[in-house]
């Protein structure tokens, strides 16, 4: 919800991107295993998947309100035209697309992408409208109160857009804060973490609107295709942990119980949260008691993770970063934003070198059974993982 008095929005069901598997060349000797322990507490709700598209990053983002609309399972043509409107509007204000996510992400839980008018203009007539809202004053795709404009005007969506990138550009640092806070210092929400939930499949939106703009980051002053690493997020929320490239890659015909991969570098180099997140686990592994310190090198056939870290994303996605080279910088039940150094490279664990070995889960599902090859997964969020030889 949008407004002052702090009343409570119906919460809105919405699907999450299925991500596809691939698999890369096996190099360096690590593993990433770890007991099977499932979680689903952030994310949201399940209901139908997104249709599966590979957009490109064209580095021409215009979006074309009046073109034809892409297919996607859970929206209609006027829903995603009106997605269109909210980015065409950040466009001509020169918003970064970071912005552009995070409108359509809070207009998906404000009104499901649609232009819904209260019962009372409803019952009058006046106004055209996609849908009744709440009964109360709030009315638009981002379901904005009396203080926000006439009624005429809230269901303008181009004035609608316009009144929430204004409020959004004065928040600081906004684009470094998780699409949830940063949406809520907009919308002050009764609900202040739904907005979370839909991160994903706005950014999916504004890649098939936009030109895979979702898939860029503010690269020495230019928003750059397929750059995000370290403290460069793209407008989807994401970066690759470390800028190294791949080398033992997830689950060859080598290595089938290779969960992830592994990204060479030097030892001590900072590792960084590649999305925003809560940590679930920060420890040692194995920690048994039976001097297999993780303060040491490991080596091949020792096993476990060494030390290690598992944080929790929007959407019941998991990432995994093993072999730290100390104790890892957060603990459990922190809050990390994008970009945020966790711990350093190095090789404790089963490991015979310094590398970050890396892992993305889905479903909130931290056992091996929910691991997804993070190559795709990250090409996708415009934070590719760099492959080698």
């Amino acid at each position: 919800m949008n407004g002052e008095t702090g009343r409570p929005r119906r919460r809105l069901r919405l699907g999450a991107l299925s991500v596809a598997l691939t698999a890369t060349l096996a190099l360096l000797c690590c593993t990433g295993g770890t007991a099977a322990f499932f979680l689903t507490e952030l994310g949201g709700d399940s209901a139908e998947q997104m249709t599966q598209m590979s957009v490109e990053c064209t580095g021409d983002f215009e979006v074309n309100v009046t073109g034809r609309m892409p297919r996607l399972s859970q929206y209609g043509d006027g829903q995603l035209r009106n997605a269109a409107r909210i980015i065409k509007v950040g466009q001509d204000m020169k918003v970064p697309p970071r912005g552009w996510v995070v409108a359509v992400a809070t207009a998906m839980q404000e009104s499901g992408l649609r232009n819904l008018a209260n019962r009372t203009v409803a019952q009058s007539g006046d106004l055209p409208n996609e849908g009744v809202g709440a009964d109360h004053d709030s009315v638009g795709l981002f379901q904005q109160r009396a203080s926000w404009g006439s009624v005429a005007q809230r269901m303008n969506p181009e004035y609608a857009a316009r009144k929430f990138y204004e409020k959004l550009l004065t928040v600081q640092e906004w684009e470094r804060l998780p699409l949830t806070v940063a949406a809520q210092k907009v919308q002050v929400s009764a609900f202040p973490d739904a907005y979370a939930k839909h991160e994903t499949l706005a950014a999916q939106i504004v890649d098939a609107l936009a030109g895979g703009a979702a898939r860029t980051a503010l690269v020495a002053g230019r928003q750059t295709c397929d750059a995000a690493s370290g403290q460069e997020i793209a407008a989807s929320g994401w970066t690759a942990p470390i800028a190294g490239g791949v080398g033992s890659g997830f689950r060859t015909a080598s290595r089938p119980g290779h969960n992830g991969v592994d990204i060479g570098a030097g030892k001590g180099t900072p590792i960084h949260a590649a999305a925003s997140g809560r940590v679930l686990v920060s420890r040692c592994d194995p920690d048994n008691g039976g001097g297999l310190s993780c303060d040491v090198d490991g080596y091949p056939g020792k096993g476990g993770c060494g030390w290690f870290v598992d944080i929790l994303h929007a959407g019941d996605l998991i990432t995994r970063y093993c072999h730290m080279v100390e104790k890892p910088r957060v603990s459990v039940g922190q809050h990390v934003d994008a970009g945020e150094v966790i711990g350093e490279v190095g090789s404790s664990g089963n490991s015979s070198g310094p590398h970050l070995h890396f892992e993305v889960h889905e479903n909130g599902d931290r056992s091996s059974a929910g691991a997804i090859d993070p190559v795709p997964f990250m090409r996708t969020r415009g934070a590719p993982l760099r492959r080698t030889g």
